[in-house]
């Protein structure tokens, strides 16, 4: 990470901070080598300029998914892309092909379920975002791919989250290769869930870190076979920490096992005369007792339970834990000086019980333990000697005893678990999971710490091989030159602990070998020997400490117990009292040594033996190809949404990834793409970008322009050494910056502009103000004028206007009497003339009604004369035919009956048809005559007016002349008024009358209309009634077929039973057998037509009767034959029905194939069909089959019923049935070789299986079934083959290819057009894939309803596919690929409404996940949109985790806007918390649907009835005799 050199005032830039380890903000001031920074929070820091790194401004806000496309590959960068990204529970992230995963500290169940499993698998690395499946997919794709074994090492602190990594691990390896455990339990669960509570007990302690922290490394094999599937597995430990048995410190704690058998309950520690822990020297060493929130008592007791699970027998257990209890009691062995010089004893009573209690426990003899401890023999040529040991060195052999028993029993432990679990010696590739102790640097460090640091450094080693190994790949890939680039080796260090001779660990041997050798001189031994080596560092003011500088920092060690912790014996008396022992289980820990090695003490070195486990841990690593994956435990308090930037810089170096981070640097730390070069940089020169260049001479031009030296260009890309990006960013910014103030003048210039321009417009304004209230005044003036003109003007008009009305009203009043006289002329004569038409409409209708009738009398009566002559002739026909057969006498005197009850039927129901037509004419004559009689009425009445007015007439004419008289006048007046009020009256009263009459005719037509009304009422009761009546029917006749074959299906597996065989010696019945209770009646010719059918069940008859049967067996057979050849055939559709469904249902029908209890003619259709449809991928054929199994099934849904559902059927049906009508049909079904009734087959065939349906035995039923799974089956193949062949297609359509660099530039509309037709290509693919599919449906005549759920189905793939994609893949997430997916459903929208909802369907709705995601992406304005608005409006169908994925994963690559705001991502994760408490399911993926989506029901509801009659046999078959009953027959 070198300095940068471009830092210049303005710059955003990380400085260290104490608190935060980095800290932004952005640079105000450089003196020389010192940077002024003043920083987000407000404070200004100072630094030296080689302490602060620049800041990507243009970093997306979620970080990016690989570190190493971080524009600044530095300490800053990382730390604060991991923040990001954690802050969005994105908890992984890659560094090219390490895995970086920081625990949550709460559950994300949606990162683990089966749904992402099932994404993760077989994708390219890097293709989907970071996960930890990832990883298990590549180690297993390239085991199963190159043959060779893999590893997944998972480093990291306690507490980081290693054991749950490996779990999931774990699980993807079993999803991916699956095979179940012993009862029932995973390979996972075995390995994981069983033998960890064990392991952790006896292989885990606290230490000054975290409470759990293993003391092993633990290597997980799972075992693969050939195929790729789970064989088996093991658990390979190393290095386990055994000095910490005898010494610990403040504030750590021994192994977890010493402290729960001291918990267990209180029989057992009566049993083990155990104490509380504070009284056993190998546990009180240290003041820490107990764990917080850990129960020792409870552990006690699960552990135990553990060691059930795994196979640990209560024997085992019991010894188990005496031995535990015995290395308890050993430790409190003390021993004194003795009588004799350099000799020990038994120090006090105390140390004796202890002796006693330990030998008791390991069931050895307490002398012998004493001597073992105490006592030496020293094997010389000439004789053997026995020596007694000082005290100090008898402890050391009491703590190799007690060291030697607890590393056998760790050991023997993992064996049983080992078998428990189930190993695969035959296993030839692996998949090994590391899980060891990470790195430790603590205040005070001693042995353990530096033989962890030591394993450390051998695997940092690996790793930087193997990081370097992947730069190298990357960089011969790209083709570019990396001879110069060296490698960042951890050897020097690796050298001074190790090499030998001279390396600490020889020296620590060494040093352990001389008696008189002490920490100071093995410190002083240090000093000298490593004095001029820069990785050792001697400390001032200490004379025993020394300190290494390791690749994640010093570690200060402390060498006061170095000596005593890498002592070890190999004791010979250990060993021959510990085999000698009573114990088997004791004595089983230790087998016998060889003879050479038995006689002897000899010296062994912890320190050494560590080093040999390490070297065969890195031999199994390096035999493997390696992935790595780092844990990281974001904060200390284990509490998620914490995230503490020091305590992770510290994990991350301890983890290596700075180091690869170095490693990087010193190659070509930054990488990108031409088009996100030139994206970025093409600013610098915009004269490239409008030349006609391919990408990689227009970044060489750029680069070139700049003056960079040292960088590389590859084939896809752009390696620029470290510091060259911050110099062209720099430069850039200083574009940007030139423009910026080019924008800021023209602004200005247009701000001023606009000003001035506001300001004349408003003094146009005013002048304009002030010119219109002048105007106004003298407008008011000359209104005023006009105003008093208009008034004198009116005010004469209306003086005028009332003289005109007077005279006009006078004049209008004489014209009214004068056209009222004229009127109420014409009025009459027009009456007149009506009523004449009426009575001459009248008469002409009884004319030619009468005429009607007498025509229809005649036609009647001809009519019944030919039906008697044609049913004379029929009857002669008949009585031919009785003649014959005497079979239907009785069917023809019950036809009559039926016809003389028709007939008389027939006449009572012409009676009461020609009374309901009196009584309507009768009720039609009486309202004529009430008309006609208010008619004569007014008449009547308009005659009294008439005579009246001619009397007045002639009173007036006859009266004298008008006389002086005044009287007369009176008179003559007042006779004139009371005629006049006559007329009126006469008047009123016809009004009366007229207005009577018609409302009797408004209410003879509403009871009319009321009548057909209740008449159109009834008829529809009637037909809803049988409506009901039909469903009740179908319902029961449903049920008792259900229940037919249910019992049918229940008396076939009765039958296959040990009496199967019985049975099968029995004669098989006849296919052509008929019975009575099968609807025939037998008698007359018929019944001795098929004597030699019924004679086969008879074995007594003779020889000679078998033969007519045998003969139509054969006959039989033939046609089966023949029908087979012919429907293995395309025969193509008629009328749109498939000829190979009506050829097998008409003949399987007329051979009542049905109703035989045995027949092979159904297995030979199902494997023809099977036969037909074995290539998968020839939609042809499958189509065409799919339409005639849709059809056949069609057709035996609504013919076959199952035996015994007879009772249950409706009494309609049955009496319909029951008629000679039905009886007859049966009867014709029965005999089809009668010669007398053949000619009624094809009615039978086309018209009367609707009111019939077969008794179908069990052969019928099951093929009923066998038609059903082929149908599913060939659906599903059809729906599988349309998948397949989009699916790749569906990879290419949710991320939009990149513009090419001419659209880059302005005015290339015609590079724009060809850019946009690529776009849409992979879609019109698929929708070419659709119509292909759609055109052979159609053209094989598939049922819409199937068709449709075809591509139901496809969309709803469709719309998974797209929808995991874009939630998986960040990149997708973005403005531009949201426009080119809405394009994209733009064609399928275009298709679907193509095709017509008859064949799509409801297909467009199921892409509603998909539409809605994409109308988010291209919405403007996100971060105004409110949580409400967004999940009721905007996607209502997208959960909160789908919306919250989106939102955080959403980036502008096109105008640079931000997704949603900080309030709604917050609310959105509160929603998500309360979600994960109500234990809701919170996987944000969706899961397709593969399933049938239709039944058998279905199929019939929604296809139309098929006609069969008509159906054309093939020419194979038409001149076959066998099968005259297919040929069309004539009425």
């Amino acid at each position: 990470m070198a300095a940068p050199v471009n830092i210049v005032v303005g710059s955003h830039v990380w400085v260290e901070d104490p608190v935060e380890a980095w800290i932004d903000g952005e640079v105000s001031r450089i003196n020389g080598l010192e940077v002024h920074v003043r920083t987000t929070k407000g404070k200004t820091v100072v630094a030296n300029i080689s302490k602060v790194f620049p800041q990507d401004t243009e970093a997306p806000p979620g970080g990016v998914d690989d570190m190493t496309k971080l524009s600044y590959l530095h300490e800053p960068g990382v730390l604060q892309n991991l923040a990001a990204r954690y802050e969005l529970n994105e908890i992984y992230t890659y560094t090219g092909n390490i895995l970086i995963a920081i625990n949550p500290f709460q559950r994300l169940p949606h990162l683990y379920d089966t749904h992402m499993m099932e994404q993760y698998k077989g994708a390219g690395f890097g293709e989907l975002s970071p996960h930890v499946f990832a990883v298990a997919d590549v180690a297993y794709r390239a085991m199963i791919n190159e043959g060779k074994s893999n590893s997944i090492l998972v480093s990291g602190e306690s507490g980081a989250g290693k054991t749950e990594t490996t779990k999931m691990l774990m699980r993807y390896l079993a999803h991916l290769g699956g095979r179940s455990g012993v009862e029932g339990r995973t390979v996972e669960q075995q390995v994981l869930e069983v033998s960890n509570p064990v392991l952790e007990a006896f292989g885990n302690a606290k230490t000054v870190r975290n409470n759990n922290s293993s003391r092993f490394g633990k290597f997980v094999e799972i075992q693969f076979d050939k195929s790729g599937r789970i064989s088996g597995a093991a658990v390979r430990t190393y290095l386990l920490e055994r000095s910490r048995v005898c010494q610990i410190s403040t504030p750590e704690r021994n192994y977890h096992c010493f402290y729960l058998l001291c918990a267990a309950p209180p029989e057992e520690i009566d049993r083990y005369k155990l104490r509380n822990p504070r009284s056993f020297h190998y546990l009180n060493q240290s003041d820490c007792y107990e764990l917080d929130g850990v129960n020792d008592g409870h552990e006690y007791l699960a552990t135990r339970r553990a060691m059930d699970i795994v196979g640990i027998s209560e024997q085992e257990q019991d010894a188990i834990f005496r031995v535990v209890a015995a290395i308890l009691h050993l430790g409190n062995i003390n021993f004194a000086k003795g009588e004799e010089i350099d000799s020990s004893v038994i120090k006090d009573e105390q140390s004796r019980f202890h002796l006693n209690m330990t030998a008791e426990l390991l069931k050895c003899d307490a002398q012998s333990l004493e001597d073992a401890l105490i006592k030496r023999v020293m094997v010389t040529p000439e004789e053997i000697i026995t020596r007694t040991l000082d005290p100090v060195n008898a402890v050391g052999s009491r703590d190799a005893l007690a060291k030697t028993i607890y590393s056998r029993l760790f050991d023997w432990l993992v064996d049983k678990i080992n078998n428990s679990i189930g190993q695969d010696p035959n296993s030839k590739s692996i998949i090994g999971v590391l899980d060891i102790y990470g790195f430790e640097s603590f205040k005070s460090n001693s042995f353990e710490q530096f033989c962890i640091n030591y394993t450390n450094e051998k695997l940092q080693q690996h790793f930087n091989q193997h990081v370097f190994k992947m730069e190298q790949e990357e960089y011969t890939k790209e083709e570019i030159n990396w001879s110069y680039i060296e490698f960042v080796d951890n050897q020097d260090v690796l050298d001074l602990i190790e090499k030998k001779p001279g390396g600490i660990i020889s020296l620590l041997d060494e040093a352990c070998m001389f008696p008189k050798s002490t920490h100071e001189t093995f410190a002083q031994k240090l000093y000298q020997t490593f004095k001029n080596n820069k990785r050792f560092i001697k400390p001032k003011l200490s004379r025993t400490d020394f300190t290494i500088s390791h690749y994640a920092g010093e570690v200060n060690y402390q060498a006061n117990l170095f000596l005593d912790k890498n002592k070890d014996y190999v004791v010979a008396e250990h060993q021959a009292l510990l085999t000698a022992s009573k114990c088997s289980f004791v004595v089983s820990l230790f087998p016998p040594l060889p003879e050479e090695t038995s006689k002897s003490s000899k010296f062994s070195s912890i320190g050494s033996r560590f080093k040999l486990q390490l070297q065969s841990l890195m031999e199994t690593l390096s035999a493997t190809e390696p992935h790595y994956i780092r844990c990281v435990k974001p904060n200390n308090v284990l509490k998620p949404a914490i995230f503490e930037n020091a305590n992770i810089i510290q994990q991350l170096r301890c983890g290596g990834v700075l180091e690869a981070i170095r490693i990087s640097c010193a190659g070509y730390p930054t990488r990108r793409t031409f088009y996100e070069f030139l994206h970025r940089f093409g600013v610098l020169a915009p004269e490239v970008l409008e030349g006609n260049y391919d990408d990689k001479t227009a970044c060489i031009m750029i680069l070139d322009k700049k003056g960079l030296k040292g960088y590389q260009v590859g084939k896809t890309k752009v390696f620029l050494r470290a510091g060259q990006m911050a110099e062209l960013d720099a430069r850039r910014a200083e574009v940007l910056g030139n423009a910026a103030r080019t924008i800021q003048r023209q602004i200005r210039t247009y701000i001023a502009r606009k000003e001035f321009i506001s300001l004349r417009k408003a003094a146009i304004m005013m002048q304009s103000y002030w010119r219109g209230k002048m105007a106004c005044k003298l407008f008011e003036q000359l209104r005023r004028e006009a105003a008093a003109l208009k008034i004198q003007k009116n005010l004469r008009r209306y003086v005028s206007r009332k003289s005109y009305l007077t005279v006009r009203a006078s004049a209008i009043t004489l014209q009214t009497g004068l056209r009222a006289m004229t009127a109420r002329n014409e009025f009459r004569f027009r009456k007149q003339t009506k009523a004449a038409i009426i009575i001459q409409a009248h008469w002409r209708c009884y004319q030619a009604y009468s005429y009607y009738k007498s025509l229809q009398k005649a036609v009647i009566v001809t009519q019944c004369g030919w039906r008697c002559r044609v049913a004379r002739r029929e009857l002669r026909k008949l009585k031919m035919a009785s003649r014959e057969t005497g079979a239907l006498k009785e069917a023809k005197d019950k036809l009559e009956k039926r016809v003389e009850e028709l007939t008389w039927r027939l006449q009572l129901e012409k009676r009461l048809r020609v009374d309901l037509e009196e009584a309507k004419s009768q009720e039609t004559a009486k309202l004529q005559e009430t008309l006609h009689a208010m008619q004569l009425q007014i008449e009547e009445a308009n005659a009294m007016v008439v005579r009246e007015r001619e009397a007045a007439r002639k009173a007036i004419e006859e009266a004298p002349p008008v006389i002086k008289e005044t009287p007369v006048i009176v008179q003559d007046t007042e006779k004139v008024d009371s005629l006049t009020a006559e007329v009126e009256r006469l008047k009123a009263s016809l009004i009366a009358q007229t207005q009577s009459a018609e409302e009797a005719k408004q209410a003879s037509a509403a009871a009319q209309a009321q009548n057909e009304e209740l008449t159109r009422k009834l008829g529809d009761a009637e037909k809803k009634v049988d409506q009901l009546q039909d469903s009740v029917q179908r319902l029961e006749e449903k049920l008792s077929n259900l229940e037919s074959e249910n019992q049918v299906l229940r008396q076939q597996a009765l039958a296959i039973s040990p009496t199967a065989k019985a049975l099968s010696a029995r004669p098989k019945t006849p296919i052509l057998q008929r019975t009575p209770e099968n609807g025939n009646i037998l008698n007359g010719e018929a019944k001795k037509s098929l004597d030699s059918s019924l004679a086969l069940s008879t074995p007594r008859e003779p020889e000679s009767e078998e033969k007519p049967q045998k003969s139509l067996n054969e006959k039989q057979q033939e046609n089966q034959d023949l029908l087979i050849k012919c429907i293995s055939q395309d025969l193509g559709f008629s009328g749109g029905r498939p000829i190979a469904a009506c050829l097998i249902y008409k003949s399987l029908l007329q051979w009542r194939s049905f109703e035989v209890e045995r027949t092979s003619v159904f297995d030979r259709i199902i494997q023809t069909i099977s036969a037909a449809i074995e290539v998968h991928d020839n939609n042809d054929a499958l189509s065409y089959w799919l339409c005639n199994s849709a059809t056949l099934l069609l057709l035996l849904q609504s013919t076959l019923k199952a035996s015994g559902a007879a009772s249950l059927t409706p009494q309609r049906r049955r009496s319909t049935s029951a008629s000679l009508f039905g009886r007859m049909s049966q009867g014709l079904r029965a005999s089809p070789q009668s010669a007398g009734f053949s000619f009624l087959n094809g009615r039978v065939l086309g018209g009367l299986d609707d009111l019939r349906q077969v008794e179908a035995k069990y052969p019928a039923l099951l093929f009923k079934q066998q038609l059903t799974a082929f149908l599913e089956k060939i659906y599903g193949m059809i729906r599988d083959n349309l998948k397949k062949e989009i699916s790749p297609l569906l990879g290419l359509c949710i991320q939009a290819p990149r513009t090419s660099r001419a659209s880059l530039v302005k005015g290339r509309s015609q590079a724009n057009a060809v850019a946009q037709q690529a776009l849409i290509a992979h879609w019109q693919s698929i929708v070419k894939s659709l119509n292909n599919y759609l055109k052979i449906m159609r053209a094989n005549h598939v049922p819409p309803f199937l068709v449709r759920k075809v591509f139901t189905q496809i969309f709803s793939f469709i719309n998974v596919q797209l929808f995991n994609s874009l939630l998986l893949r960040r990149e997708c997430c973005s403005f531009s690929n949201g426009e080119f997916v809405k394009t994209g459903l733009a064609e399928l929208e275009n298709w679907c409404h193509e095709a017509t909802e008859e064949y799509a369907g409801s297909a467009w709705d199921e892409l509603k996940h998909i539409r809605q995601a994409v109308g988010f992406l291209v919405i403007h304005q996100k971060p105004k949109k409110t949580l409400k608005e967004i999940t009721n409006d905007l996607c209502p169908v997208l959960s909160i985790q789908q919306l919250y994925r989106i939102s955080t994963m959403y980036w502008d690559d096109k105008y640079g806007t931000h997704s949603v705001s900080s309030e709604v991502i917050s609310s959105m994760r509160v929603l998500m918390t309360e979600d994960s408490n109500n234990a809701v399911s919170s996987s944000f993926l969706l899961d397709d649907d593969s399933s049938i989506p239709f039944t058998v029901d279905d199929i019939s509801k929604t296809m139309r009835q098929i006609e069969v009659s008509d159906i054309d046999p093939p020419p194979l078959i038409r001149e076959n005799s066998g099968f005259s009953f297919l040929l069309p027959r004539a009425e």
